[in-house]
């Protein structure tokens, strides 16, 4: 399915993008859902699929976490299925995110997918992403308030609600509308009719994931072992005090470490491609020879790249899943980052070298492209 947005992406930046929530009503045309509610039970009983069970029996709200090995003791109201990652267990899921790809690669988290009975949600709730929420299959009704403090609290362990809040959005979703929240905004979906509701989420890391991540690869380097001096060292009134220059010294140690661009694409690289959940890796067995790789994209076959692979292009070098791309040629491993589908064409001249044959079996050979057999 190639699902088409009726969007004009340049006004959506300027006016809602991190500012404020909107309803987009029929922005896909004809809406089909890309996956049965069968099938999405299906995944969420498979150990490598994140997933979780939200219900409100008598007034309590309950919450558990996948594999789930029956669903025969639910009713018919009161509970969602929620399913992270579709978007690397299901192609024609997959195919929903293919449009927004408007937005950058690098801050795509992953496409998760909710089924609910009448009277089914989660409760009312704040999000640190951007979501963009389409509707499926049924109706559901949204109410989403203003960014402001509001108390948080946890009607369950696994569930971290907010006070009622004032909506400034109230509205019913009908197939191939989608809602649009950024980071911040209070927002509640209440299901009329059972309904698919599919949630696009872009996720930015924090100072602190930043700071740790960059710190492990510090250590894992072995970077940052000089050590301070102070040669032009001079007697003091005080000296218990630590002057502000000294001060000023130790900072500078430490940004010396983040000042450095090769360094920091390296790790950067590596972290914004390593996924947060798993993927549908199949290595190739038996391994892929260079010649056979080669070969099959002169008579022109094409590589597929595993789906919800983060493949991605930081200053001069490339990564895929935290690993760097190692070749002299950009322009083939920048392809590989900016195209799902790559062959001849795409690869030029690079596919002459069999160093850099070499570089793609391995990938092929890992999993992360394959021939469409």
């Amino acid at each position: 399915m190639d699902y088409q947005l009726d969007l004009d992406w340049d006004d959506f930046l300027e006016r809602y993008w991190q500012k404020r929530p909107v309803v987009l009503k029929n922005v896909i045309k004809n809406f089909i859902d890309p996956i049965s509610p069968d099938e999405l039970a299906g995944l969420a009983m498979e150990n490598e699929v994140d997933s979780r069970l939200v219900s409100q029996p008598n007034g309590h709200w309950q919450a558990s976490n996948g594999p789930f090995e029956s669903y025969d003791h639910l009713g018919e109201k009161g509970w969602s299925l929620l399913v992270q990652a579709v978007n690397h267990w299901h192609a024609p899921s997959a195919a929903l995110v293919r449009p927004f790809r408007k937005m950058p690669d690098w801050r795509f988290d992953d496409l998760m997918i909710s089924f609910s009975v009448p009277g089914g949600g989660v409760g009312p709730h704040i999000d640190q992403y951007d979501v963009f929420i389409i509707q499926g299959m049924g109706s559901r009704r949204w109410r989403v308030g203003d960014k402001q403090p509001l108390k948080q609290y946890c009607p369950h362990p696994a569930l971290l609600h907010v006070e009622p809040f004032d909506p400034i959005i109230d509205e019913d979703l009908e197939p191939g509308d989608i809602l649009y929240i950024p980071p911040g905004f209070p927002h509640d979906g209440f299901t009329h009719e059972t309904a698919m509701n599919y949630s696009i989420g872009y996720r930015g890391p924090n100072g602190r994931d930043l700071l740790s991540n960059f710190a492990d690869y510090v250590l894992e380097h072995d970077l940052g072992g000089e050590h301070y001096s102070d040669p032009d060292l001079k007697l003091r009134a005080h000296p218990a005090i630590v002057e502000d220059y000294e001060l000023e010294r130790l900072r500078k140690m430490m940004t010396d470490l983040i000042n450095q661009p090769e360094e920091f694409n390296q790790w950067f690289g590596g972290f914004v491609t390593t996924s947060r959940h798993e993927l549908d890796i199949a290595p190739a067995e038996p391994p892929y020879r260079s010649d056979e790789i080669y070969d099959s994209l002169v008579q022109g076959e094409s590589l597929i790249r595993l789906s919800g692979l983060r493949v991605l292009r930081v200053g001069d070098l490339c990564f895929a899943n935290g690993e760097l791309i190692d070749t002299p040629y950009l322009e083939a491993a920048d392809a590989l980052c900016r195209y799902p589908l790559i062959g001849q064409k795409e690869l030029g001249e690079a596919l002459e070298d069999p160093a850099f044959v070499a570089v793609l079996a391995q990938l092929v050979n890992n999993g992360y492209w394959y021939f469409n057999d």
